[in-house]
């Protein structure tokens, strides 16, 4: 779908997969630009899945949790599902202060995320 410095976005297997490609991800690293692109792709495909990668990512800051539910909020109300990979200690610690463990799903890397979301084989 789309590439830039920041971050790619692609559909793998029926999933739209969200990589971030930066170590940080605050104001002064183009945030709205991130946050314009996402809240685009979910209201123009209306994705069923989405995976959220932030294997690279080291630091970002409170308006990326803001947009996570943001974008969360707007999957489940046409039926779709936010999960999130490759969070390191620091940031799942973050999600657990916010309490937003509990509204997220967390898979170590894209493979399992995408492995855990794929439809069950047929017998």
């Amino acid at each position: 779908m789309e590439h830039n410095g920041v971050m790619e976005i692609r559909t793998q297997d029926g999933v739209v997969v969200v990589q971030f490609n930066t170590a940080a991800i605050d104001a002064a690293e183009g945030f709205e630009k991130i946050a314009q692109e996402l809240r685009q792709v979910v209201s123009e495909h209306k994705p069923a899945k989405m995976v959220v990668d932030f294997g690279r990512v080291v630091f970002f800051s409170s308006h990326m949790l803001g947009l996570l539910v943001d974008i969360w909020r707007r999957l489940k109300n046409c039926g779709g599902l936010l999960v999130i990979s490759g969070i390191n200690p620091t940031l799942n610690r973050v999600f657990r202060i916010t309490n937003l463990d509990k509204v997220f799903t967390f898979y170590p890397d894209i493979e399992s995320a995408l492995k855990a979301l794929a439809p069950p084989a047929n017998s």
